[in-house]
């Protein structure tokens, strides 16, 4: 009998340890990033009649989860559990490039693709995302690798691989750095926005015509 209520005992001041653990964990933060501020001009002519569609991006799985993800020195990378983004990553990072890429070109036809608007698109612009996060010396870096191509003919254009970096306001500060985060996504899309309008725009697909005899159509 004594072994068994010493048991229980036992039991009972486990219980109490784990739950005054959990009561003394800190709550999460959550984070999005944010469209530019101020709208530089990215050079080139106004662009309000251009159609893009950005997208597919692609985020590598160590960085596509719900924490906020730091590179220590090395190899080594630092998951924050209690620091996490609002939504998704690639969700976010897509809707603020398409908020700043909008502003940029002076145009509100810009997209996600793929989607299920039936926009005439002009050109197309995909990412791969190699990067995306802060490091162990007080910076936040954006490395992609991005394509741009004409939308009706699937025509790559330009292959192009950037690198980002931002110094931190406040050092070790997770507002800090997602702050710089989004100031490297400001900076791609400035780049993006200007390889667009240096682009000439496309021709639009030749309109169907009789072929003069009997009515039907001719393409040519």
């Amino acid at each position: 009998m004594k072994v068994r209520g010493f048991g229980l005992a036992l039991a009972v001041a486990v219980a109490v340890l784990v739950t005054a653990g959990c009561a003394t964990s800190p709550p999460s933060s959550f984070y999005t990033l944010t469209p530019m501020r101020a709208m530089p001009d990215s050079g080139g002519s106004p662009s309000t009649t251009l159609g893009v569609g950005l997208g597919p991006v692609n985020f590598p799985q160590f960085l596509d989860r719900p924490q906020i993800v730091t590179r220590d020195a090395g190899n080594r990378l630092a998951i924050d559990e209690f620091h996490r983004w609002g939504g998704t990553i690639q969700d976010d990072f897509l809707r603020v490039w398409i908020e700043n890429m909008s502003a940029l070109l002076g145009t509100t036809s810009v997209f996600a693709f793929p989607n299920e608007v039936r926009y005439p698109l002009d050109f197309r612009v995909t990412a791969d995302v190699l990067a995306f996060e802060g490091t162990y010396d007080g910076y936040a870096v954006l490395r992609a690798r991005w394509i741009v191509l004409e939308h009706r003919t699937d025509q790559v254009l330009r292959v192009e691989e950037t690198h980002y970096r931002r110094p931190l306001a406040v050092p070790k500060d997770e507002g800090a750095l997602i702050a710089a985060m989004s100031e490297t996504l400001g900076d791609f899309s400035r780049d993006v926005a200007v390889t667009l309008k240096q682009l000439p725009k496309p021709k639009p697909p030749a309109p169907e015509q009789p072929d003069g005899r009997d009515g039907s159509l001719r393409i040519p």
